[in-house]
């Protein structure tokens, strides 16, 4: 049985940032994440925690077989903002960051939901 891709998840491959959510926006969207939604998508991080950074990438992959080009949104929140409450501050930007970008995706003809 194979599984669908979530749309957000926690990624802690390296220490800084701390946490760092990401968003296959482009996947589920068909099309890159506007500036009006990242900041639609700031507002509640900014009550979930003081400092973080959102990055709006357009990623190219390639390998023997082909390509790949992927639109993401990256939240990143630095360590000294988290204290000892990593997963649980990962865990609320990953449920907030699938409903933002589930909003943004059904406000759209076209969207996968």
């Amino acid at each position: 049985m194979l599984q669908e891709p979530a749309i957000a998840l926690s990624v802690r491959e390296h220490e800084e940032p701390a946490v760092e959510v990401r968003v296959n926006f482009g996947v589920f969207a068909g099309r890159e994440v506007t500036p009006a939604e990242i900041e639609e998508l700031a507002r509640p991080l900014r009550e979930l925690v003081p400092v973080f950074s959102i990055v709006a990438e357009e990623r190219h992959e390639f390998d023997s077989s082909g390509e790949a080009s992927l639109h993401q949104v990256v939240v990143e929140v630095p360590g000294e903002h988290v204290a000892d409450e990593v997963d649980a501050v990962a865990e609320r930007i990953v449920l907030l960051a699938s409903a933002w970008a589930i909003d943004c995706i059904a406000a759209r003809p076209g969207s996968a939901f």
